[in-house]
Formats: C-alpha cells, structure tokens, sequence
C-alpha cells in the first residue's frame, strides 16, 4: 500500500515539476539580436555581409526589423540559412522516458538538444550538402512572446485542472492544415527528394522509442554511462552519446555515416581511417538503403559514384580554459567556425547549454533549445516541419562561454579526412597568443577505453582524463592557459 502512495506521489510530483518547467521555458522573452553592418557574420563556414554597397550611415542592423530593412546586403540570404538548420528544443507531452516517468526534458535536456542539432548539421552535409536550404524557411514569423505565454498559462491551467480531478494530462497532437501545393516548376524533382531528405531526417530525431537518434534512445545509452533522466550531461558524455547512437542505428539510411571521439583531446588518424573503411556488423550496406545515396557536394550522387567509405562525424571534448573561457581562444573559436565542414560547437553557459553556429565581431551565433513545444507525431507522412526550425538567432559574446565544449566536424571520405587534417593542423598551430594547441592529430592508434567505466558522473566530464594504457604518444603536449 505504501508503495502505492509513494508511487502516485512521485508521479504527482513528475507532473508538477513538468508543468513548471513548461511554464519557465514557454515564458521566455523574445529578444531583439542586432547584428552590425559593417561586419561579416560567419555561419558555419559561410560568410555574409549585411552592408549595402551604397550604405555608409547605417551602422547597426537588427535581425528583428521589419521586412523593408532586409533588403540590405545578405540579410535574407543568412535569414533563410540559418533558419534551415534543424532546431531541436524542449518538448513535451511524449512517452516516458526509459528509467523514468518523465514526459518532458525540459530544464535539463538542453545539452541533449545541442548534440541533437550538432549530428543534425552532419547529416544535412552528407545528404543535402551545405548549400541546402529549406524552401519555406522565410515564411517562418519569429517567436512572438504573447503566443508563447498565451500558451504556457493554458498548459498551466489543463495540467492542473488534470490533477485535481485525478486524470491524465490532457494532450493536444493535432496537426496543423496542410500547406497548399507549391505550382511545378523545372526544379520541382530535384526539390522532392530534397524534401524526402529533409523530412527524413527530422523524424531520425522524433521524441519517440523508435527514432533511431532521438531523445529516448539517447537517454537509454546515456544510462550505460551513468547518467539518469533528469541529470545534467555534459559536452563530453553527450559526444560519446551521439556516438554510440549512429553506430547503433539500425535505419539503412544511416548505414555510411558512423561518428569518431578524441580521446584526451587527441584525434587518432589511424582510427578516424578506420572509421571511414571498416564495415558494421548488423548493419545493412549502403547499397540497400532505402534512402538515395548521399550527395557528392551539393546534388544528389547516382549509384555509380558512392565509394565505400563511410563518412565520419569527428567529435571532440575539449576546453578552452579552466574556469572562464580564456579569450586567447577566441581567434581559435573563430577560425573552427569559419570552416565548412565544422558542425559547430556545443557547449553554452554554466549548466545552460548552446548550440555556436557562427559568429559576429567577438559575439557567438547559437541556436537556443530552451523553448518548450508539444510533441510532434514524425511517424505520420505528413507531419509539421515548422517546430523544427528556428527564425530567431541569438547572440552572445564569447567571455560568457563556458569552457568545456565539443567540437564537431564532417569527413565524406578518407580523402577528405587528410584534407582536414592538414587546414586544422595548421589552425591548431600554437600562436605567440594561445602558446598551446586546443587538440592535436597524432598518427596511429589511441587504445580504446570506456567512459562507463568506474568512473565518478564528474570525472566523465573532464575530457583531458590520461589512459595509462596508451601506448601512442605525441611529442606536442599541452596544458591549460
């Protein structure tokens, strides 16, 4: 009896901690992003200028403006880039979590989000390549404040009329209309299996048992590590995470990807070539996907050019300084994020996780997944996109990051992989400033070991744990500024 009580109070307590969370992040204010002018914004690699030939007395130009104003320079070619990302946030009102009652990750799956949306770049590179953009993406309004406190209050209020009366939290999956039939056009082909890319994608990243890399499933592998719905994962533990979901992937379509972490901030060539070549077992060959081949560059490949190599999503734990993120790192941080095979940088504030997509002068691009939205059904053909993308960068300047990050970047094939190495090597090249390198290439192999290991949740996350195993070694050692 008492395991009765004590059960239905867990729950009650689940339910109201989940309603608070809801109210938190749906209350979240909207913010204008202003973005100078006179300098070029850096999106993954992509560079933008703002300022219009003919422009000379304007010195600041905010995202938020109306639409006349975005006319000026590539303000609406990096409105429709950065919109095409794939936007992963809180959600809620989905099946429980594996090991918990817990519907909702809201107030601790941000770093979950921000590795989420890190792959989700890697595998928009491999399918659609970097010049993809979604065709909708302008239509999307920006987040409005009253519609998300207008909202929130009404989850409020069925949530707690819910409980009072004993029932279930009443949920509402409805779907919105349709969106009417674009007309045809020369291009309409090539644009419907761009769209069967995109919308595939999404659905790999669904909050539900069965997407392949989505919140359940990484919840599930992040209980091997330790780590329980509801605790704070760090950088680290959410590379190895993401990790393990794509190697363990069962859809066909993510047969030629798999995913590669440092070990102490040292990348293995020998193991990232490895990665490229060596078949998994259990999985189907790319050959028998379902989906079409992924793409040489930017068009869709026909059959006759897919190579074997798999490609790599390279992942890397490091740390820009020990307490604060030392600014001699902020040329570094630049420099990654003006390379376009860089996925970014996950990382965030203390205990509140980003995901840096670009950046501005000495001000850090992220996209924010402490929004929380309804669960959306992908397993339904015609499910909304529209959740999924965000129309609001932010910003934030890069004496606010917290130091401990994961860096991410996509390798096509092995050829690639060297041609990778070779410009980060010399981007890694200490300067009279930075005196050590972030991380370092070392040819071979690293010893494989195991972050589930005995190991305290603290301890996981610091990426700079030494293996005495290891026999490789580099001559170029480091330490922290």
């Amino acid at each position: 009896m008492e395991n009765k009580e004590s059960d239905e109070v867990e729950k009650l307590r689940t339910k109201f901690l989940s309603v608070w969370h809801n109210v938190k992040y749906s209350w979240a204010l909207k913010s204008k992003t202003s973005f100078s002018r006179n300098s070029p914004v850096l999106l993954l690699g992509k560079c933008y200028h703002f300022k219009a030939e003919d422009d000379d007395c304007l010195t600041e130009a905010c995202y938020e403006a109306s639409d006349e104003d975005f006319v000026m320079g590539d303000v609406e070619a990096f409105r429709k880039d950065f919109t095409s990302r794939l936007w992963l946030t809180y959600r809620e009102e989905f099946a429980p979590l594996p090991g918990s009652t817990l519907t909702s990750d809201c107030g601790w799956g941000c770093m979950l989000r921000a590795g989420q949306m890190m792959l989700a770049q890697a595998l928009i590179l491999h399918f659609l390549g970097r010049e993809w953009t979604w065709s909708e993406a302008l239509t999307l309004q920006p987040l409005d404040t009253e519609t998300w406190t207008a909202t929130a209050a009404k989850r409020l209020v069925a949530s707690l009329e819910a409980s009072l009366q004993g029932s279930s939290k009443p949920s509402n999956h409805e779907s919105p209309p349709p969106q009417g039939h674009v007309p045809g056009s020369a291009e309409e082909a090539d644009g419907q299996l761009k769209e069967m890319y995109h919308r595939t994608l999404v659905s790999w990243f669904g909050d539900s048992h069965s997407a392949q890399l989505g919140l359940h499933r990484l919840v599930r592998l992040g209980l091997t590590m330790g780590k329980q719905a509801g605790d704070w994962y760090g950088p680290a533990v959410v590379a190895h995470i993401l990790k393990k979901a794509v190697e363990e992937a069962m859809d066909p379509g993510l047969a030629g990807i798999t995913a590669y972490v440092s070990q102490d901030c040292t990348v293995y060539s020998a193991d990232v070539i490895d990665c490229h070549r060596a078949p998994q077992a259990g999985r189907p060959s790319v050959g028998a996907s379902d989906v079409p081949p992924a793409p040489q560059g930017d068009r869709p490949a026909s059959a006759s050019t897919v190579t074997l190599d798999r490609a790599v999503v390279i992942l890397i734990p490091v740390r820009l300084g020990i307490e604060k993120t030392n600014p001699d790192y902020i040329d570094f941080a630049k420099s990654i994020l003006s390379l376009e095979y860089c996925l970014g940088i996950i990382g965030g504030k203390p205990k509140q996780a980003c995901y840096f997509v670009g950046f501005q002068d000495d001000s850090l691009i992220y996209m924010d997944p402490h929004y929380c939205q309804s669960f959306v059904d992908v397993s339904i053909s015609d499910f909304p996109l529209q959740s999924y993308h965000c129309p609001s960068p932010k910003k934030m300047p890069f004496s606010k990051m917290d130091p401990s990050c994961t860096i991410g970047f996509y390798s096509r094939s092995v050829q690639d992989f060297e041609r990778i190495k070779q410009e980060l090597s010399k981007v890694l090249q200490p300067s009279a400033k930075e005196k050590y390198p972030v991380f370092t290439f070392v040819q071979g192999h690293g010893r494989d070991y195991d972050l589930s290991g005995s190991m305290t949740p603290e301890k996981r996350e610091w990426p700079f744990i030494r293996d005495p195993r290891r026999t490789a070694t580099t001559a170029m050692d480091f330490v922290l500024l």
